[in-house]
């Protein structure tokens, strides 16, 4: 049975309604779409402009998903595409933006469950205009995820930057922090690189920024790794494929002291009683760009010093 919805000016067909996408919460695809409804004014801004990689579960979370790059023949042409450069190939590809309710509507019926956004935007996508640290629990506990997000929004600070954090809705926190755009891939890795490598010298015995687990001996590892060209990080406000449908979530950095926190302490059944207390913390992000320039200078100052 399928039926049709006008969303954004566009008809979008919608079908499987009754499908259940997540078994334990009893989560239909019809609850995915009408949850990607509900938050698309508030997520919008962060999707917009950015090549999009989908997460689908066509089968639900509980059988295997796939990741698609590539924007499918059959997508509606108001789908809007970006074609980018596919480094292994040698070759272009077009991609999907998100910039519209009726798109993110239109991939949530495609059992698209979570979208994964580039770094950087159309126009410059050799430009990131984020910069990010992807957290995780080397053991499981999310008490040294929380600290280090805090530990690592001192440093940023310390170096003249503007650190936003999320909880990613699966085991850890993002620390982003957005860029003016002037600087290439190759050199924001470089920038991440080297002030994971300050605060891990700082605190050697919680955390390393070495990249074979056999290494790392329980520490927590400060991954860099993702700000690179045609990397993606899971986008603010995606649900993730796991049980009971958790969010990952832009916090304020008050909450990050919260020793209660958990990296899927929102889900789908409190995000909207939450965004009825309080205004997204991530609206001001692109308007906290920052260049890297000077940041470089004093970060710089600190590797000399061995801090």
């Amino acid at each position: 049975m399928t039926e049709t919805v006008k969303i954004s000016g566009q008809t979008v067909g919608l079908s499987r309604l009754d499908k259940v996408l997540y078994p334990d919460a009893g989560l239909t695809k019809g609850d995915v779409i009408d949850y990607y409804r509900s938050i698309a004014e508030t997520m919008l801004p962060h999707l917009t402009d950015r090549p999009l990689t989908m997460h689908r579960f066509p089968d639900g979370i509980e059988a295997d998903g796939f990741y698609q790059k590539e924007a499918p023949d059959y997508f509606p042409g108001w789908i809007r595409r970006v074609s980018v450069h596919v480094e292994e190939e040698d070759g272009e590809q077009e991609q999907i933006t998100c910039e519209s309710a009726a798109t993110l509507v239109y991939l949530a019926n495609q059992a698209c469950l979570t979208p994964h956004i580039w770094l950087s935007r159309a126009g410059q996508l050799h430009h990131p205009d984020k910069l990010i640290f992807d957290l995780d629990p080397p053991d499981g506990d999310f008490e040294p995820v929380r600290q280090t997000a805090l530990d690592l929004r001192e440093l940023l600070q310390e170096v003249g930057l503007v650190p936003y954090v999320m909880t990613t809705g699966s085991r850890g926190m993002h620390v982003v922090v957005p860029l003016d755009r002037s600087t290439e891939f190759d050199r924001v890795r470089t920038f991440a690189r080297d002030l994971a490598e300050v605060l891990a010298r700082r605190k050697p015995d919680q955390l390393t920024v070495k990249q074979r687990k056999k290494k790392r001996k329980g520490r927590l590892f400060l991954d860099y790794l993702r700000n690179s060209y045609g990397q993606t990080s899971v986008a603010p406000y995606s649900l993730r494929p796991l049980p009971g449908a958790p969010v990952a979530t832009p916090l304020d950095w008050s909450e990050a002291h919260d020793r209660d926190l958990r990296s899927q302490s929102y889900t789908i059944d409190n995000i909207f009683r939450r965004m009825g207390q309080k205004e997204d913390p991530w609206q001001d992000f692109l308007q906290d760009t920052r260049t890297l320039d000077e940041s470089r200078q004093m970060l710089d100052e600190l590797l000399e010093e061995g801090n």
